[in-house]
């Protein structure tokens, strides 16, 4: 059972009247020769470490080692808690879980790479708020990520997931896209309205450059990755409308690649162009810098998924 394509994944969802979840879980378990249960144990480790990150970063107001973020997850919570937010609990928890991810990941903390460290925040920021607001259990959640994954999976396979290689598109876009289907399938969404979920989610953060202040994927990666999630259960509730992609969905993809190769190097992470430029951005970078010739750096590791994504020069 093998799919490299969203077509070839709907096929196969279709012609078995499967789920892209257990497509992807019974494609992992062909490959890997372990059994069912033993993934999804796998699979709900990954869950948890992604729980904790959320916990770790809601009730942290400190400032991360750069001193350019941090304490917004908190500053989100009081504000959902006055009860009076625009968008709603549901989001309004999403975009608050999915600030706590991306803080602890730029205060060292370990986190689930989904599908990079620098767009950690989004697929658990809407996965806990569906989870705090929605009844949802852990269980469904970890199916979730099943979906999830085998929507980066195609994308990494047509595409790009770095920033390095694709511009922010390819990270927080390609977050973004396998938000929206998980969203779709767990509420009871079919695999195809989760494809064109997808699609339009995608399509929504075409162009999207990737321009770290600092070098570092906090200024504005952080806030993208809030409004991804925003955007994340925008699309999946169009999908679960019945609405589609006027472009199929690995038109969506090719047109990401396309546009991520005709890209300038100065706006695909390496901090040369875009918001990184500008004057603020410019004088926090000499902030961070000055700050890491007084106290040396040391290298600490993030958490990695489950599912391997194949190698396409991240730098992330």
């Amino acid at each position: 059972m093998d799919f490299k394509t969203m077509q070839e994944l709907l096929d196969c969802c279709e012609q078995q009247q499967l789920s892209i979840a257990e497509v992807m879980l019974q494609r992992e378990s062909q490959i890997s020769g372990r059994s069912r249960q033993e993934i999804i144990d796998m699979m709900k480790d990954r869950l948890i470490t992604m729980k904790e990150a959320v916990d770790a970063g809601v009730s942290d107001a400190s400032k991360t080692s750069s001193g350019i973020s941090g304490g917004d997850a908190v500053l989100m919570g009081r504000y959902r808690e006055n009860g009076d937010s625009l968008s709603g609990e549901l989001i309004s928890d999403a975009m608050r879980f999915a600030f706590a991810t991306s803080e602890t990941n730029a205060r060292m903390g370990v986190i689930v790479a989904t599908p990079t460290a620098g767009s950690a925040g989004i697929l658990p920021g809407c996965l806990f708020s569906l989870h705090e607001n929605a009844g949802l259990t852990f269980e469904q959640l970890v199916m979730g990520l099943f979906t999830a994954s085998a929507i980066g999976y195609v994308i990494a396979n047509q595409s790009f997931i770095s920033g390095a290689a694709g511009g922010c598109q390819a990270e927080v876009g390609s977050a973004t896209a396998m938000a929206a289907a998980a969203i779709v399938e767990l509420k009871g969404g079919s695999p195809r309205q989760a494809v064109e979920a997808t699609a339009i989610s995608l399509k929504s953060m075409l162009g999207l450059v990737c321009d770290p202040v600092a070098g570092l994927v906090e200024v504005p990666c952080i806030k993208r990755n809030v409004i991804g999630a925003a955007i994340a259960f925008s699309a999946a509730d169009l999908g679960l409308a019945g609405i589609c992609s006027r472009i199929p969905c690995d038109e969506v993809i090719g047109a990401m690649y396309e546009i991520g190769k005709n890209m300038p190097r100065t706006l695909r992470e390496t901090a040369l162009g875009g918001l990184a430029t500008t004057p603020t951005g410019q004088q926090m970078k000499s902030r961070v810098l000055n700050a890491r010739q007084e106290y040396p750096p040391c290298h600490v590791g993030t958490g990695s998924g489950l599912i391997h994504y194949p190698s396409d020069g991240a730098a992330d």
